[in-house]
């Protein structure tokens, strides 16, 4: 997902007309697209949620092969690197220095409950970090590893990379878990049923949605 702002630079002593004014104000509008992040945010967070369920505390420290990660290992780096960006993103580099980006790389050595702490806190900081964003302050400049990023570009930067892992979470959660797997997405052969069911509502986006959005 790409946020792109484009402002007209208008100057109030030439003379142009209401429909110009209106069409510059709704494109320097950054209300719509903070909406856009929040929603897929969530949607993300709700598959996350969706996949972990199904896994057992042993699948969920399970590595497909001897060189890959976990998707433990893959929540933990989240949470370390979303607590990072995230906590006090406008007056600090994105890259903490307290921040064992190695570390986060390695076998979780706590229980489910302490590891999903630590993911939550990585991800209250991010949706609060949002929550804080709005017309103002959407262009100011901030850093990660001293590389200066509007604030657009920081949180479409860490979205994406969000989504990557995301992808890679539910690709190796169904590599080790054993058993029926509830699809998140539309399953093999359902594609007319998931439109006949779904259709009109945000559910027929073909992304884990809750109950509610699938009436």
């Amino acid at each position: 997902m790409v946020g792109v702002f484009v402002c007209l630079q208008v100057s109030t002593r030439h003379p142009l007309n209401r429909t110009v004014i209106w069409l510059t104000m709704k494109m320097c509008d950054s209300t719509t697209w903070l909406d856009a992040m929040r929603e897929t945010v969530a949607s993300y967070r709700r598959m996350i949620d969706a996949t972990i369920a199904q896994l057992t505390d042993a699948e969920l420290h399970s590595r497909p092969t001897e060189d890959s990660n976990s998707v433990a290992i893959i929540l933990r780096h989240l949470g370390g690197n979303l607590q990072s960006r995230w906590t006090d993103f406008l007056t600090t580099d994105g890259e903490k220095p307290d921040r064992n980006r190695d570390a986060e790389f390695l076998d979780w050595d706590g229980d489910r409950q302490s590891l999903m702490e630590h993911f939550d806190r990585g991800w209250s900081a991010l949706v609060n970090a949002i929550e804080s964003i709005d017309a103002e302050n959407v262009g100011q400049t901030i850093l990660i590893r001293g590389e200066s990023h509007t604030i657009a570009l920081a949180l479409t930067r860490s979205v994406t990379h969000l989504t990557y892992h995301v992808g890679q979470i539910v690709m190796i959660a169904r590599m080790v878990h054993d058993g029926e797997w509830r699809w998140l997405t539309i399953a093999p052969g359902l594609s007319g049923d998931h439109n006949n069911r779904t259709w009109g509502t945000k559910a027929s986006r073909s992304v884990f949605t809750d109950e509610e959005n699938t009436k």
